[in-house]
């Protein structure tokens, strides 16, 4: 009975010496430096995800530019990189394109070039970068393939570039290939000659967002290649890389990852991360998918953003835990900085990095997330421990006679209280080291930067579910800048605001689907185009709007009620949808192709004549009204039971829609 209590006061004893020696971790220049850092960044598009983002009033719309962009206020973001819109669904919605047509050329279309100006106003040192998801298809000749013509495809590409300067005064960094997708090397070169020749010498090459092979082998085989290619960016790396990658002598890049719902699970999953990209693959930028959530959250990925404002209506948004895990690495570095060679794993669990300006500046930022709390949505994490730790930091080289400020993140999952970027007292550095005692879950930036500061304004108005009662008669924003219609989330085609000047009677200013060919994909799209609006959650409602057929050989629109999915699962989109065709029919179907009929008829309709189409549904019964004439009444409908309200055509043609009104 004697000999346990022995042995447990001896086993306590050797925890309590293990806490009060600790373990020591060298920081030191003088045995040389490593990787240049290149920033920390958010991906604003790879499928809208900005949408709702421009429809905010102010002061709040620009509070959350602010939290996202602003130097020394929030995650002060160095890098943004966008979609280059190409017209076609690329994860949560589409995203226009600058050249719907071959001869068509328009900059101003989207928001995305707002976006890089409110960036850059913020942050004249912010890095832009671009990339294809999809391509209108006449770049593709009809072929689901932007290689097949690559002077088309580059040219189509540079003019984008071209296009950000002379319109924006937006100078690109970066551009990128075709997300995700196949990479063709003789697009490439094209694309480094191309750029040279036009002036574009200082915009740089990232191949191929996706995975470290194929192009790492084409990289090292292929010396012309080589020399094109400026950045290898793999997609969601899991921090590794493959010894092959090393040998390119490339600058390597985790061009997109996290895509993690941003509660504190996600906060952990991005500090583990932005550590490790550099620790165990030697990554020195990491960008998240996405920027910010602000896209309707039931679409796929709801709320994987660095922070959320997805309320337009309401101007709430909520800095979540993301945007303070990024500030303790932005707000204390820049990209041209270098990471010591003295960076690496904690002996219990966790990681730190170290950087300085190499004038006399230096910042360590610590990680010790747990496994649970630190899952990102892929890919898969294998199972390891962290535990309580005591770390003593020995200061060499150039930084021994530093003094040092603390900031300090708990994502405390046991009490639920948080704390996030909090600064502590300046540390005690002694006989050259310091000392911290490092619990599970937390984040440490000890920097001699002083200008740090965890930004604030006053709470956003509460979080309200969208208006019942809404309307839109596309007239209030005839000279907006941008060129989608407010709360309006296009997911296949896309649907602008236009001036109809010839024989306009009272419809002027319409919103008008201007998709006209099947783009080149990066997902399936629908055969049909839609746009969605409103609240998923709604049920018994009344959808109306005016609607002008402009396709003579049969070409259909639609008003649709609880319509229940979008994004990449748009082809199998179920709701209750009311068309009318030019040919002198409707039909009423419970779903967006068309094929499950629910009812259909003759009816006075024909091109070129502007219709009031009105759908009522209530419980399991809708009807049908045509310029205030009942078409169909009672159609028995069982699902779906909820979803947003839309508007669409019955496939890549014009059509116009104006004096659209939604009310229970």
């Amino acid at each position: 009975m004697f000999m346990p209590t022995v042995f447990s006061a001896l086993a306590c004893f050797a925890v309590f010496c293990h806490i009060c020696s600790g373990d020591n971790y060298i920081l030191d220049d003088t045995i040389g430096l490593g990787r240049a850092f290149d920033g920390i960044g958010g991906l604003s598009g790879g499928g809208a995800t900005s949408r709702l983002l421009v429809n905010y009033d102010e002061p709040y719309r620009s509070q959350i530019l602010d939290y996202l962009f602003k130097p020394n206020f929030g995650a002060s973001l160095q890098i943004l990189k966008v979609e280059i819109g190409g017209d076609a669904q690329s994860t949560d919605g589409t995203e226009p394109s600058h050249m719907h047509y071959e001869n068509d050329e328009n900059y101003f279309r989207g928001y995305e070039w707002w976006l890089m100006g409110e960036a850059k106003r913020r942050n004249p040192n912010i890095t832009l970068i671009g990339l294809p998801w999809a391509f209108p298809g006449w770049v593709g000749h009809g072929e689901n393939w932007p290689f097949h013509f690559p002077d088309i495809t580059v040219s189509y590409v540079v003019s984008w570039i071209i296009g950000a300067k002379q319109y924006h005064e937006l100078d690109i960094d970066y551009v990128g290939i075709w997300n995700e997708r196949s990479f063709d090397s003789k697009y490439i070169k094209l694309l480094r000659y191309t750029l040279d020749k036009s002036g574009l010498e200082r915009v740089r090459i990232i191949a191929s967002d996706n995975l470290w092979e194929p192009i790492t082998s084409f990289v090292l085989l292929d010396q012309e290649l080589q020399e094109a290619v400026d950045v290898l960016g793999a997609h969601y790396p899991g921090t590794t890389i493959l010894p092959e990658v090393l040998k390119t002598g490339k600058t390597l890049w985790s061009s997109e990852d996290y895509s993690t719902f941003n509660n504190d699970v996600g906060g952990g999953c991005w500090a583990r991360i932005i550590n490790q990209n550099y620790v165990n693959g030697s990554m020195t930028a990491t960008i998240a998918w996405n920027l910010v959530s602000s896209y309707y959250q039931e679409l796929p990925f709801g709320r994987d953003g660095l922070m959320t404002a997805q309320e337009p209506w309401s101007g709430n948004y909520v800095v979540e835990s993301p945007i303070w895990i990024t500030a303790h690495t932005t707000q204390f570095t820049q990209p041209g900085w270098r990471y010591l060679q003295t960076v690496g794993h904690l002996n219990h669990g966790g990681s730190y990095v170290a950087l300085t300006d190499q004038k006399g500046n230096l910042t360590v930022v610590i990680e010790t997330m747990s496994h649970d709390h630190s899952v990102c949505i892929r890919p898969p994490l294998l199972p390891y421990n962290v535990t309580f730790q005591r770390a003593t930091f020995s200061l060499k080289g150039s930084f021994v006679s530093v003094e040092l400020q603390v900031w300090n993140s708990k994502l405390d999952f046991k009490t639920k209280k948080p704390v996030f970027f909090q600064k502590q007292n300046p540390i005690k550095v002694s006989n050259g080291s310091f000392t911290l005692d490092l619990n599970v879950d937390e984040v440490y930036t000890v920097t001699t930067v002083t200008t740090g500061q965890k930004g604030s304004y006053p709470e956003p108005p509460p979080s309200a579910p969208f208006p019942k009662a809404y309307k839109d008669d596309f007239n209030v924003r005839k000279c907006s800048v941008f060129s989608e219609a407010p709360n309006f989330a296009d997911q296949t085609g896309v649907f602008e605001y236009f001036m109809n000047l010839t024989d306009p009677g009272p419809h002027v200013y319409t919103l008008q689907q201007v998709v006209t060919q099947r783009p080149v994909t990066w997902v399936a799209d629908a055969d049909q185009t839609i746009s969605i609006i409103g609240d998923y959650n709604w049920q018994d409602v009344n959808v109306s709007c005016d609607v002008y057929m402009e396709n003579e050989k049969g070409g259909g629109v639609f008003v649709a009620a609880r319509v229940d999915k979008g994004g990449g699962s748009v082809r199998s989109t179920k709701g209750i949808f009311f068309w009318i065709f030019a040919d002198g029919t409707y039909k009423v179907t419970s779903d967006l192709s068309g094929e499950s009929i629910l009812a259909e008829g003759l009816s006075p309709t024909r091109a070129h004549i502007w219709y009031t189409l009105s759908l009522s549904v209530k419980g399991n019964y809708a009807s049908g009204e045509l310029n205030g004439h009942a078409l169909w009444t009672n159609v028995v409908v069982l699902k779906p039971k909820n979803g947003w309200a839309g508007i669409g055509t019955s496939a890549f043609e014009l059509a116009q829609f104006d004096n659209f009104s939604v009310h229970p």
